[in-house]
């Protein structure tokens, strides 16, 4: 039988180059993506917030899986938050931290 291992302190600080990041930024800005979220959201339009995070284990401390600085947008009505799309991390050469969190504001 597996054990769960409990984290008490995980830290989800990254830095992205700025080549990486400008492709990553371009990508999760493109109309198609963008169509892809307001299409599943149901309203008109959403812009990116340029803010990423990267999920972290849930603990006490951080009970939603995400940094306790980003749980404000996971309860607002007017922000999304998203899985950064593995073939985005790809493409813009991201491999560390493995997975991306991205969240838009809801304009209308």
């Amino acid at each position: 039988m597996a054990r769960l291992k409990i984290v008490t302190n995980f830290d989800g600080n990254f830095t992205l180059e700025p080549d990486a990041k400008q492709t990553l930024f371009s990508l999760l800005t493109g109309e198609s993506f963008i169509k892809q979220i307001t299409q599943q959201l149901q309203c008109q339009q959403v812009e990116f917030t340029e803010l990423l995070f990267q999920p972290v284990p849930y603990s006490n401390a951080t009970p939603k899986g995400m940094p306790a600085e980003y749980e404000a947008y996971h309860a607002s009505e007017e922000h999304v938050i998203v899985n950064v799309p593995p073939n985005f991390m790809f493409q813009a050469k991201i491999f560390n931290p493995s997975r991306l969190c991205a969240i838009y504001r809801k304009v209308a």
